[in-house]
């Protein structure tokens, strides 16, 4: 009985590409043999209607002639020859059998959910041990409001776990003989073959007499008992950024906790910036609030306002109300991702006086009339 390989996939036999690949993708997820509940026989039959429905000529020679063209297994399509080829994982190229391209670029993803066709069958690896990382350290570090705004430099004294001076993070005593280790051959992997109904199911597991190191110790360090590490402290140099604002965090690649037979750690640098008692920041605006008495508002007035570049005059119009706001430019916050900064706004504040006396109602009254 022929094959409907638009049936297999579940699409029409207009089907467009996009759709033909999305399909097979989803059924390669569901019926792959190293699942669970995966199915040979049926993840087999997906790979040949894709590999017919995928190539525009061979999709049009099925169209007019039906499965009984050769489809997908002309001349004879051996898995084992697929696993060679294939060399890993999707995502890393194709391959040619019997003048049909088969090109995986774009299902990278089933590579990495599965290990790739090459250790599935049999030509390849898999790979149980992942490269030891040390823990990542997240602190809080002050800063003051000017210093958020141009940025500093500052120096931590960071209590955490350090490489083990005494063995230098090898983890032997000083002098202890070393040797390769004999279940491993030094390598630090164990590998077994395992036979499946589609060929050689290669593994790699991390050795246990070593745990992965490829060697073996007669005495552990004195000092870190064999882990490469002790607890100490480090002074380590932080460059803030201008710009930066509360609650903002610098990642330090590399400055966390030590692995010293792998990667070591992150340092996560939470910053907190403290309130300034005469300014306050909006993005990278900064705000503040300058007093007038009425006869400065009245008749206006050349006054001085404080930035956070220092002392800046600032002419004061006459018949200034109050809550006026007045802009100067450039006089803001540093922009953390690009150049120039922000403004600085003033907000004018007019003092009405609370007490007058007689004579100066008086003057007042007059003055309204």
């Amino acid at each position: 009985m022929a094959k409907d390989y638009y049936d297999i996939l579940g699409v029409s036999r207009s089907a467009s590409p996009e759709e033909i690949k999305k399909a097979f993708r989803k059924l390669a997820h569901e019926h792959h043999p190293d699942k669970a509940n995966g199915n040979a026989e049926k993840f087999k039959e997906i790979n040949e209607a894709y590999q017919v429905l995928n190539n525009p000529d061979k999709r049009k020679q099925y169209d007019q002639f039906g499965s009984a063209f050769g489809g997908a297994g002309a001349g004879g399509f051996n898995y084992q020859d697929f696993g060679r080829a294939a060399g890993g994982p999707f995502g890393q190229g194709g391959f040619s059998q019997d003048g049909i391209s088969f090109d995986f670029g774009d299902l990278g993803d089933l590579g990495d959910l599965f290990g790739g066709f090459g250790s599935f069958f049999g030509g390849g690896n898999r790979t149980a041990k992942k490269a030891v990382r040390g823990e990542d350290v997240e602190i809080e570090l002050t800063i003051e409001f000017e210093e958020a705004a141009f940025g500093v430099d500052k120096v931590i004294d960071l209590q955490k776990q350090v490489v083990c001076e005494h063995c230098h993070g090898s983890g032997a005593e000083p002098g202890a003989k070393i040797s390769v280790c004999a279940t491993c051959g030094g390598t630090g992997k164990i590998n077994r073959v395992q036979q499946t109904i589609l060929g050689n199911f290669q593994t790699q597991t991390v050795c246990s007499d070593c745990q992965g190191e490829g060697q073996k110790y007669e005495k552990k360090c004195s000092t870190c008992h064999g882990s490469g590490a002790a607890y100490g402290s480090e002074k380590i140099k932080v460059k803030v950024p201008a710009g930066i604002d509360d609650g903002q965090t610098i990642k330090l690649s590399g400055q966390g906790e030590p692995a010293p037979k792998g990667v070591p750690g992150d340092l996560y640098i939470r910053i907190k910036v403290r309130p300034s008692k005469i300014f306050r920041r909006q993005a990278d605006n900064i705000f503040s609030e300058k007093h007038l008495s009425l006869k400065q508002a009245i008749f206006g007035d050349k006054i001085e306002i404080e930035t956070v570049d220092g002392l800046v005059s600032l002419k004061i119009p006459p018949g200034t109300q109050s809550h006026t706001e007045f802009r100067l430019r450039d006089k803001g916050v540093y922009h953390l991702k690009g150049r120039g900064r922000g403004d600085h706004l003033i907000k004018i504040i007019v003092d009405i006086p609370k007490n007058l006396s007689r004579q100066q109602k008086k003057i007042l009254d007059s003055w309204e009339k």
